[in-house]
């Protein structure tokens, strides 16, 4: 018989353990938490098999954008060698108390690409994490160079942002813009003519509410495949 402990791991993938409660997530119309999130970004990061992209798990995220020290932050970033990559992805969450966990109500992401040297949040429920996304800008753009330059990076919100239609998508939005995003860097899209397009094209073809909506069975069956590939 099929264990029902909503507790019980069920995949353990790269530094993620997934339980048998984040099965039940993806069967249902539910919020996203931050370990399905953390274990996609992680799918994704591997399928890429490149250096110079790093997806942030969304706890490191968070602790990013929390940490009120400037020597601890110092110390929490470096390791990570933020200044090597091209293109870095931050799932941003709007949990204002560090003591709750799996805190907060809605996820959006902000993607730094180097060579605009630009920060775009992307929010499918803006502004809503506007203020949030900020704040992590804030906290992470002074150790993405050696040389201090990207300190002067812009911060733009991604105005035609694909829009959820309802109030429990937008990890799902997440995950479908980081792919996307991911899928332009390792294309080798290039800033033609000196204009910044980026990917915002892709995002309004490739991120429609029904294939964000099929991204949930998708992630699904992507964990039941590794899972019987452990067994």
């Amino acid at each position: 018989m099929e264990s029902s402990n909503p507790d019980e791991k069920i995949l353990s993938y790269n530094d993620v353990v997934l339980r048998r409660s984040d099965l039940d997530i993806l069967s249902g119309p539910d919020f996203l938490n931050d370990r399905i999130i953390e274990f996609y970004l992680s799918y994704l990061s591997s399928s890429l098999d490149s250096s110079d992209v790093l997806l942030v798990p969304p706890s490191i995220s968070y602790w990013i954008m929390s940490c009120s020290s400037m020597s601890n932050l110092k110390e929490f970033v470096e390791p990570l060698n933020l200044s090597s990559k091209r293109l870095i992805l931050f799932p941003v969450n709007d949990n204002e108390d560090v003591s709750l966990a799996e805190g907060g109500t809605h996820w959006s992401l902000l993607a730094f690409e180097r060579q605009t040297n630009t920060f775009v949040h992307h929010d499918s429920n803006a502004p809503g994490n506007r203020l949030p996304a900020f704040r992590l800008y804030n906290a992470v753009r002074n150790y993405i160079s050696d040389s201090g330059s990207e300190s002067k990076a812009k911060y733009t919100e991604c105005s035609d942002c694909p829009r959820q239609e309802n109030g429990y998508d937008c990890g799902l939005y997440v995950t479908a813009i980081a792919r996307v995003i991911c899928l332009w860097h390792s294309n080798g899209h290039n800033i033609a003519n000196g204009k910044n397009f980026l990917w915002f094209s892709d995002l309004k073809e490739k991120v429609t509410p029904s294939l964000v909506s099929e991204m949930r069975n998708e992630i699904l069956e992507l964990i039941k495949t590794l899972m019987a590939k452990k067994k």
